[in-house]
C-alpha cells in the first residue's frame, strides 16, 4: 500500500491524504469526498461514494453535517473553492494537517503526517501548554504550523491559507419539560442502543467497576454472550478496584479477567508507552490502558469498547459539585461580597483558625470560571517563574493556556456553569487527553476501540437532561443513577468514582528499576533549559519525603516529555 493517495483538482491546493484501510475516496463531476474512519447519515452507516449525492441534495457541508455521526473526519474537494476538512462531534477520531508549499497535508496521527514529507519544527509553545495540561491541546501541535483539528470543527483551506474554523456542534442545552422518570427511561434506552450500534462479534469491553464502564459491559451482556470483560489491577493501596469491577462482572455474567500489573511491567514498558505518542503525552493512566488492551488482544479480542464520556455527559467529576459551591459567592449580591472580602481577605481575621478557610474561599471564589478549575495546577501552584528557565520564558505566551479555555467555555451556548464546565471537558479531558490515552494504548496493543457513551444520538440527549438534574446540589451523577437503578448493582451505583488509576508515585518510591529510569530522564532534561534544575530537585525531594503521590505526577510528565524527546533526536539523526 503506498504511503498517501494524492487528491489533484483544479483551482484547489494539492492535497496529501496518508493512506490506510479506513480511508474511503469517491468523486463525481462536481466533487471529491476523502472519508476516514466511520461515518452514519441518520443512523446508517455512508461511504463517500453515498456522501457525494447528500452534498449534491444539500451543498452546505454545515448544514449536511447535523444529520452526520460517527468517528470520522471528512475531505471535500470542489474545484475553484477552499478545500473543506470537517472531523466527528467529539474528535474521537485524530486528524492532523499541514499547509507547506502549496500543498495541503492530511494524516490521522503527527507520525504518518511526517511520513508524508512535512517538515517539522519542535514547538516551544507547545512544551510549555503540555507542562500546563499535561498534553498539547488542538490546534496546536508539537510542531510549528501544524495542526489538529479540534472536535466538530470545520476548515477551509487555500493554497496559501487555512481560514479560522467554524464549529459545527455547539448544542443549546435546552432543557427538556418531559417528567424525569420518562427522561430516565429514555436515557436507559439511549444507553442500550448507542452499546449495541458498536457490537461486533467477539468483542470485549474495558471494566473498571464504575458507572460507566459497568453500563457498557452491562450493555454488551444483553446483545453477546459471552461478554469479555478486562480490568487492571495493583497491588498498591488506595489504587485497586477490581473488587468493583468483579461484582459488575457477576451481576452481569460476564467472562470477566483480571491482569495485576507490576512495577516491574511497567518500567520495562515505560519508554515503548512514552515514545508511542504522536507528542509528548502524560496522562499517566496511559500505562495501566495498554496493558488492559494488550491483556485483552493477547485473548483473542480485536474490539474493545471503553465507557469514556459518561462523567462528562452527565456530571460526574467532583470538580464540578466544588465549582457550584464557589458560584454561590460569585452570584451573591455586590455588596455581600464586597462585605466579605473587607473583613476576612488580608485582614487579621483571615490568620485566625475557621476564618482562615473562609479567607481561602473567598479568594478562590473570586476567580471566575473557567480558570478558577485551574487552581491547583502545578504552573499556578508553583509559579511559572519558579517552574521555567527565563531563556524559555522569551520564546512562550504564558496566557496561552488560559485563553485556550476561557475561548471552549464561551462557545457553550448554556449560561449554567455546570453545562459549560461539561461542555469545556469534552474538549479538554475526552478530545485532547483520555480518547488520546484510550486510543493510541489499543492502537500499541494492536486493538480496535470504540466509544459508545460518545454516540452522537446520547450526546444529543444529555443535552436536554437540566444541569440541575444531572448535579442537584452536590449529588454527582444523580440523574445518571436513577436511570440505572435496577440495572446496575447497587454497591455500582454507590461507590466512590475511580479509574484506571497508575501508582507510579508510590512505585518510584519502591522500585529501584523505575528510580532509576526516571532519575536518569531528569537528569538528561536538565541540559534542556525548559525548566529549571532547582525544579527537578525541589520534586524529588519532595517526591521522596512528603507527597509521593503528587510530585510522582510531576516527576512523570517530565520524565515522559525527556523521553519522546530523546526519541525525536534518534529519529533526526537515523534520517540525516
Amino acid at each position: 500500500m503506498d504511503s498517501h493517495v494524492v487528491i489533484a483538482v483544479d483551482g484547489c491546493p494539492k492535497i496529501h491524504v496518508a493512506n490506510h484501510a479506513k480511508l474511503d475516496i469517491a468523486n463525481n463531476k462536481a466533487c471529491t469526498v476523502a472519508l476516514f474512519g466511520r461515518a452514519f447519515w441518520k443512523q446508517q452507516s455512508v461511504t463517500a461514494s453515498q456522501i457525494l449525492p447528500l452534498l449534491d441534495e444539500t451543498p452546505d457541508l454545515a448544514a449536511l453535517y447535523q444529520q452526520l455521526s460517527g468517528d470520522f473526519f471528512m475531505v471535500v474537494v470542489q474545484s475553484g473553492k477552499p478545500v473543506l476538512l470537517v472531523n466527528d462531534i467529539m474528535g474521537v477520531q485524530s486528524c492532523y494537517y499541514a499547509l507547506q508549499h502549496e500543498v495541503l497535508y492530511i494524516a490521522p496521527g503527527l507520525k504518518q503526517l511526517k511520513q508524508l514529507g512535512v517538515k517539522c519544527i519542535l514547538n516551544k509553545q507547545a512544551i510549555y501548554n503540555y507542562v500546563y495540561f499535561h498534553c498539547i491541546p488542538a490546534p496546536d501541535t508539537i510542531y510549528q504550523r501544524v495542526y489538529k483539528l479540534e472536535p466538530a470543527n470545520l476548515i477551509a483551506v487555500t493554497a496559501t491559507n487555512i481560514a479560522p474554523a467554524t464549529l459545527l456542534y455547539s448544542p443549546d442545552f435546552k432543557a427538556s419539560t418531559t417528567a424525569a422518570s420518562k427522561l430516565q427511561r429514555e436515557c436507559l434506552s439511549e444507553l442500550e442502543q448507542a452499546v449495541k450500534h458498536n457490537v461486533a462479534p467477539d468483542c470485549g469491553a474495558f471494566l473498571s467497576g464504575g458507572l460507566d464502564s459497568s453500563t457498557v459491559a452491562g450493555m454488551l451482556a444483553r446483545h453477546q454472550q459471552p461478554a469479555y470483560t478486562y480490568s487492571i489491577g495493583f497491588k498498591a493501596k488506595g489504587y485497586d478496584e477490581t473488587e468493583y469491577a468483579l461484582l459488575t462482572a457477576k451481576h452481569f455474567n460476564t467472562r470477566h479477567q483480571v491482569h495485576y500489573l507490576t512495577p516491574e511491567q511497567a518500567a520495562e514498558a515505560f519508554v515503548k508507552v512514552a515514545q508511542y505518542f504522536d507528542e509528548p503525552f502524560g496522562n499517566s493512566s496511559a500505562m495501566a490502558a495498554y496493558f488492559c488492551a494488550k491483556f485483552a488482544k493477547e485473548d483473542g479480542r480485536t474490539l474493545l469498547l471503553a465507557g469514556d464520556g459518561g462523567d462528562e455527559l452527565f456530571a460526574g467529576n467532583s470538580r464540578y459539585a466544588k465549582q457550584k459551591v464557589f458560584e454561590v459567592f460569585a452570584n451573591s449580591p455586590s455588596l455581600l461580597q464586597s462585605t466579605a472580602r473587607a473583613l476576612f481577605v488580608k485582614t487579621p481575621l483571615a490568620k485566625l483558625p475557621g476564618f482562615k478557610k473562609v479567607a481561602s474561599y473567598i479568594r478562590q471564589a473570586d476567580e471566575k470560571l473557567p480558570l478558577r478549575l485551574q487552581n491547583y495546577n502545578f504552573i499556578n501552584q508553583f509559579g511559572v517563574e519558579a517552574i521555567f528557565t527565563e531563556s524559555f520564558l522569551a520564546n512562550v505566551d504564558t496566557a496561552s493556556p488560559e485563553k485556550l479555555l476561557k475561548q471552549r467555555y464561551e462557545q457553550c451556548q448554556s449560561n449554567d456553569p455546570v453545562d459549560k464546565m461539561l461542555f469545556l471537558d469534552w474538549k479538554f479531558t475526552l478530545a485532547d487527553n483520555d480518547l488520546v490515552k484510550v486510543s493510541k494504548m489499543c492502537e500499541l496493543a494492536g486493538i480496535e476501540v470504540r466509544y459508545p457513551l460518545l454516540d452522537k444520538s446520547l450526546v444529543d440527549f444529555s443535552c436536554k437532561v437540566p444541569a440541575s438534574a444531572k448535579l442537584p446540589g452536590q449529588k454527582l451523577r444523580d440523574f445518571y443513577k436513577k436511570t440505572c437503578k435496577g440495572f446496575l448493582a447497587d454497591e455500582t451505583l454507590d461507590k466512590e468514582k475511580h479509574g484506571f488509576g497508575l501508582p507510579f508515585g508510590v512505585w518510584l518510591t519502591d522500585n529501584a528499576q523505575l528510580k532509576k529510569l526516571a532519575l536518569d530522564a531528569l537528569n538528561a532534561f536538565r541540559q534542556r533549559d525548559i525548566v529549571k534544575a532547582s525544579l527537578i530537585d525541589a520534586a524529588i525531594e519532595a517526591h521522596t519525603n512528603s507527597h509521593a503521590s503528587y510530585y510522582g505526577e510531576l516527576i512523570w510528565i517530565l520524565v515522559v516529555l525527556e523521553l519522546w524527546l530523546q526519541a525525536e533526536e534518534q529519529e533526526a539523526t537515523a534520517n540525516a
